[in-house]
């Protein structure tokens, strides 16, 4: 037996203020969706509203539902309702019961996701921003059952020390580049290279363990670190409650430029409030030129202005380029997926609260 349950889920103007932003539903708006297979949040958001990361302040979603938005499933119709002269989305939710007193649930228990999990699949767990010679103190790779010089699945390795009770699988790495700040010129991390993956046959002093997976060649002296916790996949898009200002610090696929789709990472992270799910905008960083008329007074010093530039040096405004999302966070570096560029991203372009 099917049967529609409709939920009033909010009221919303056209446009109204938020946080001093205004919320504004597209002119081509539908009046309804239909939920299919392949949809996604960000997708859907845009066909409703002008900016997608304004999607929570339509729902009226707390901080818990923002995180953890398993709500819309295949199969669900957003309806936008007008009759009362205020618009107002509704939820209408296909559901099923199996026998009088039942649980109804959705047809389809997979909610749908933010983004193209396929598209950001290999930065979910593979990639490893770690702080500076964090990886000098992990588990490494002394021998192997055949003395090969590079070592491919099936190979039997030993380990110096993984102590019983330890993870069972593990992912091999080999430390890589570091992800500098370009402004301060901290290094923030080093990108550790995934190479493949471990499993433990026997915990110890040496411990044994076959490598699983070679995504890349796999030699002795390469450290293991543990596979962890699950990654957040499923999240709503909101741009931060504070202000943000930082860099792309990396392109990644083998780019010059960054577009739609594409892959980077910023020089903030949690330390500074970035949170899974932030939307940040692009904006072309400001070159710093020479004022062409500057003529230095005969009797002035030479000495840095308030914002730091040498006399008769000025810094021409960012121009906004694309938005980002980010979809993983570390303390000091995240990693975004480009959603929307107008002219190509490039590195040291800056990324602020939209």
């Amino acid at each position: 037996m099917f049967r529609y349950i409709i939920t009033l889920l909010m009221f919303c103007c056209i446009s109204f203020n938020v946080n001093a932003q205004v919320v504004a539903l597209k002119s081509d708006h539908p009046d309804r969706h239909v939920v299919v297979k392949g949809d996604t949040l960000w997708g859907i958001s845009a066909k409703f509203l002008k900016d997608p990361w304004q999607w929570p302040s339509i729902w009226k979603l707390n901080r818990a539902q923002i995180k953890n938005p398993h709500w819309i499933y295949p199969g669900d119709v957003i309806v936008l309702d007008m009759s009362s002269g205020t618009p107002q989305l509704r939820l209408l939710r296909e559901t099923v019961t199996l026998q009088p007193g039942a649980v109804e649930e959705p047809l389809d228990k997979t909610a749908i996701s933010t983004i193209q999990l396929s598209v950001i699949g290999p930065f979910l767990s593979q990639p490893l921003v770690i702080e500076k010679d964090q990886l000098a103190k992990s588990p490494r790779i002394i021998a192997n059952q055949d003395n090969r010089v590079v070592l491919s699945p099936g190979t039997r390795v030993y380990i110096n020390k993984i102590a019983e009770g330890g993870n069972l699988n593990w992912y091999v790495y080999r430390p890589g580049d570091n992800l500098v700040d370009p402004d301060t010129k901290k290094v923030l991390g080093v990108e550790a290279t995934y190479l493949g993956d471990a499993k433990i046959t026997k915990y110890g002093e040496p411990a044994s363990a076959d490598i699983t997976k070679a995504k890349e060649e796999i030699f002795t002296k390469d450290r293991l670190v543990a596979t962890g916790d699950d990654v957040i996949t499923n999240f709503v898009p909101h741009a931060p409650d504070s202000a943000i200002s930082g860099r792309i610090i990396k392109i990644y696929g083998g780019v010059a430029e960054a577009g739609p789709q594409s892959i980077v990472s910023i020089s903030r992270g949690t330390k500074d409030g970035i949170e899974v799910g932030h939307v940040l905008a692009v904006n072309r960083y400001g070159a710093i030129i020479k004022d062409p008329e500057y003529v230095k007074e005969k009797d002035a010093k030479d000495s840095k202005s308030a914002s730091g530039l040498e006399p008769g040096m000025v810094k021409l405004p960012d121009e906004r380029v694309g938005l980002l999302m980010v979809f993983r966070v570390f303390e000091n570096v995240s990693y975004a997926l480009v959603m929307q560029a107008s002219q190509p991203i490039n590195t040291l372009d800056s990324v602020t609260t939209p």
